[in-house]
């Protein structure tokens, strides 16, 4: 349901989220359009998942258009930004949340299984974000996150190539952070635990994870659009900058 005016904090801003077509970036977009955002519903396979996460914005109001894009071809990241400039004439957020897992024990891993990871999850963040900072550069504003993982911060067995991906994009945030911050860019990370998404869907061993997070429950795709948002919205995220937050149910505790 659309928010009164008053609320729609995010009124007049335009929204990038890669991975838009499901799990948290369906999430995130429909957060972001509740509150006001005009949202790029970024995908690389389904266009009909996409194009129904489109309608339910329009739907209730809100503005929203589906682009392909395989955020790990610098090319395919051009022309998205291209369309997207060409539509909307500014880019004041960037959700970078496209990711995939190919996850194996590290003797049996591939290399190709190492590099299509790498290749979205983290060159795919760097295409993405150097795409919008030359534009958020000229607004002299602009709203960063990256969607990393408590994979990146403590590991995971049959992850290293995942878990190397996330830790990268943490450290891209905290470095791409000190050089925008004195245009008024933030760049933070969101650290999500264990979702229940398509990612997650196929777990085995549901009961053992449950053990070594104190809230007892997997956490909720709009629980972290709600995190998203914030670090989206001025004034909240305006004065944060280089963190990552942890979404968790309280797994990872520094």
């Amino acid at each position: 349901m659309e928010l009164p005016e008053n609320l729609q904090v995010l009124r007049g801003k335009v929204a990038i989220i890669t991975g838009a077509s499901r799990g948290i970036g369906r999430a995130s977009a429909l957060e972001l359009s509740k509150f006001g955002a005009s949202v790029v519903v970024n995908y690389a396979a389904s266009n009909s998942a996409a194009d129904a996460v489109v309608d339910t914005i329009t739907n209730a109001g809100g503005t929203g258009i589906a682009l392909k894009a395989d955020v790990s071809s610098i090319s395919e990241v051009d022309a998205l930004f291209n369309t997207v400039m060409e539509k909307f004439g500014r880019v004041d957020i960037l959700v970078n949340n496209a990711g995939i897992t190919r996850d194996t024990l590290l003797l049996r891993m591939k290399p190709e299984d190492w590099q299509a990871v790498i290749d979205l999850n983290l060159t795919g963040v760097f295409y993405c974000t150097r795409a919008a900072s030359k534009i958020m550069l000229k607004q002299r504003s602009g709203r960063i996150v990256n969607i990393t993982s408590v994979a990146g911060l403590m590991g995971n067995p049959g992850q290293a190539n995942y878990s190397a991906s996330k830790a990268g994009v943490i450290g891209f945030t905290k470095s791409v952070a000190k050089e925008l911050a004195p245009r008024g860019i933030t760049v933070n990370a969101v650290a999500p635990g264990f979702i229940t998404t398509d990612m997650t869907s196929e777990l085995s061993n549901t009961e053992e994870i449950l053990k070594f997070i104190p809230l007892a429950r997997f956490g909720q795709p709009e629980e972290i659009a709600g995190m998203v948002r914030f670090l989206a919205s001025d004034p909240a995220g305006a004065y944060i900058t280089g963190q990552v937050f942890n979404v968790d149910g309280g797994m990872v505790m520094a």
